[in-house]
């Protein structure tokens, strides 16, 4: 018998939908199958994106415009939902975004909506939605870390630290659910060709390596989900990092990743 998810059954939320990494993941599940709720702040992307989808795969798409930084956004979202009859049975917590800077001259509110919305609300939802996806024939819980949570980035150092989190954090879930029909998965993508980068600073958040496309990353989640014995977490491009990690104490790797970041900062801004 296969593994594979049958996503006809599925009904998945994507948080962060209205562009890039959120707005792949809608396309590819859409084109497995699965009916959609997409949420993201701007309206009128996720509006345009939904008839994309219906019209190209014939699955029902639910769009809700919310600024998911707020407190209790899961709860919220799911007593919504569930009041309009959607009880969904996965979830992509790909909502986020991250800024570069020296510590000491980045905005305070800035760094709290980051960690508001990174972690908080990252929270918020899994926790809203532990019970019903593990309840569903086979729940779906994908939770976007990253590449840069693995070491600590100076220059980065609240979003790398936040992304920390979301790795630890969807690896503790992994193993507190086996035994149940949920599947739990942390993606970590290096640099991407995303409005992401262009909002944090590419130079700084490439670190000199090649960014992928995210038809890729989310093309390396949805394969690896597939597989019931599939690991806690998946690096979808970039392992150098990860290997390099390894290799050198955590002083050096910080210094290492400092002198790539004060390096980037101070060269031509590429454009792709």
């Amino acid at each position: 018998m296969s593994n594979d998810i049958d996503y006809r059954q599925q009904s998945v939320i994507v948080t962060g939908a209205s562009s890039g990494l959120g707005a792949e993941f809608a396309r590819q599940l859409a084109r497995r199958g699965a009916d959609l709720v997409l949420v993201a702040r701007r309206a009128d992307r996720l509006e345009s994106l939904a008839a994309e989808l219906t019209r190209a795969h014939g699955v029902t798409v639910t769009t809700v415009a919310r600024d998911l930084g707020a407190p209790d956004a899961g709860r919220t979202l799911r007593a919504e939902l569930e009041a309009r009859g959607i009880h969904a049975t996965g979830l992509v917590n790909n909502a986020g975004f991250g800024t570069h800077d020296a510590f000491a001259d980045e905005d305070p509110d800035r760094l709290q909506s980051m960690i508001a919305l990174n972690i908080s609300a990252l929270v918020d939802l899994s926790r809203a939605y532990l019970d019903p996806l593990s309840a569903a024939d086979t729940g779906i819980l994908i939770n976007v870390a990253s590449l840069l949570g693995f070491q600590p980035i100076p220059y980065m150092s609240v979003y790398a630290a936040t992304k920390a989190f979301v790795l630890s954090f969807t690896e503790a879930l992994w193993e507190e659910t086996r035994g149940t029909n949920l599947r739990v998965l942390a993606v970590n993508p290096g640099a991407m060709k995303t409005e992401f980068f262009d909002a944090a600073g590419s130079q700084t958040a490439d670190l000199g390596t090649k960014r992928a496309t995210p038809e890729h990353v989310v093309t390396i989640a949805l394969d690896t989900l597939d597989r019931r014995s599939a690991p806690p977490s998946v690096v979808t491009n970039s392992r150098s990092l990860t290997l390099l990690g390894r290799l050198l104490t955590r002083r050096h790797m910080v210094r290492v990743i400092g002198w790539m970041a004060r390096r980037a900062q101070t060269a031509t801004p590429a454009h792709s």
